[in-house]
């Protein structure tokens, strides 16, 4: 029987206004996520499949083309690997719903389910050392409103290792001030878990609230000038503001691509390594799926794992010493294999 043009509209209607958040219970972000890997197919195939989107017929939705819109948008678009799986994943997620409610489409959504992702090259993660964020911190105003509130927020984000969209979701009632002093935090997937402050970031918010002029405990901490919650651009802004200041007179933080994430998790992950706190509180402070997520950071650490192997290796590894002559043989050597 042949399908209705109109079963890619039904199909994909389904999938965000039942599926996702009925049957997967998926957060907000990650539906957006998905929205917008959607967002950008369509402009891939208006532009160069030719193909208006109201007129895309699911059965065109073959592999090939899924193909063509991966080295798309990798090639053409400069997307990274990662964000190029992002959208694949979201594609994936779509012939899945797709193959569960309509077994019909079975080799057409195999077929495309089978791309595979790319492997993202590990990187070491980026973070600030303990003297460049309190450089940063140092660049804040605290005798204005506006200093106060700048310094609670970077205080806040690095010491509770939150993510941005906790920052900005949090409201009053999620902050204890009474010794010990804690954060509660909703995570991914509507998980909350309750993170200790340290005394100090505890003072600090303190003062912020005196600087308040309203008591409502559900309003959220961090507002912008015209009373409404900040956003991740708000935050970034923040951010990049006092950053940018600080590596006026600090080189190294100039040398580094500092966003939120960097400034707060990483940051807190990597001092809490150093520190030598162990890696399963770290991953539940952070709020990490599983410990493999967190060991990246202990992997990261060169600094110990430097130090660790000096110990290791003092009065081992015997005393040399070499001739003169022994030395300019030594460096013809040298200069011979470089």
């Amino acid at each position: 029987m042949k399908k209705n043009n109109n079963d890619f509209a039904e199909y994909l209607s389904a999938f965000f206004q039942k599926y996702l958040p009925g049957q997967r219970g998926l957060s907000v972000n990650t539906i957006k996520s998905y929205r917008d890997a959607f967002v950008i197919f369509f402009r891939y195939i208006e532009a160069k499949e030719r193909i208006k989107p109201e007129k895309l017929d699911f059965q065109r939705i073959d592999h090939h083309m899924i193909e063509r819109f991966t080295e798309w948008l990798e090639y053409e678009k400069g997307s990274s690997i990662s964000t190029r799986n992002q959208r694949l994943a979201a594609i994936h997620a779509f012939m899945k719903y797709v193959l569960a409610y309509h077994p019909e489409n079975l080799e057409q959504c195999r077929k495309v389910i089978s791309i595979r992702s790319k492997k993202t090259p590990v990187k070491p993660p980026v973070y600030l050392s303990v003297e460049e964020l309190k450089h940063v911190f140092q660049q804040t105003d605290p005798s204005n409103k506006q200093g106060v509130r700048d310094l609670t927020l970077l205080t806040l984000l690095y010491d509770s290792g939150c993510r941005v969209q906790e920052l900005i979701d949090l409201t009053w009632i999620n902050l204890r001030f009474d010794k010990p002093a804690t954060v509660t935090l909703t995570g991914k997937g509507g998980k909350s878990r309750i993170v200790p402050l340290m005394p100090d970031t505890a003072k600090i918010i303190s003062a912020y609230v005196k600087s308040k002029t309203t008591s409502n405990r559900m309003e959220n901490v961090f507002l912008n000038q015209s009373s409404n919650k900040l956003t991740r651009s708000g935050i970034e802004y923040i951010i990049n503001k006092y950053v940018s200041i600080a590596g006026e007179s600090m080189s190294s933080i100039r040398e580094k691509r500092i966003t939120p994430h960097v400034f707060g998790r990483h940051s807190k992950a990597m001092h809490l390594v150093q520190a030598g706190v162990n890696i399963i509180y770290i991953r539940d402070l952070l709020g990490h799926s599983s410990v493999q997520v967190t060991e990246r950071y202990a992997r990261a650490d060169y600094k110990s794992k430097r130090e660790a192997l000096e110990r290791a290796s003092e009065n081992i590894v015997p005393e040399i010493s070499f001739s003169k002559n022994e030395q300019q043989e030594l460096m013809q050597f040298l200069r011979s294999i470089i």
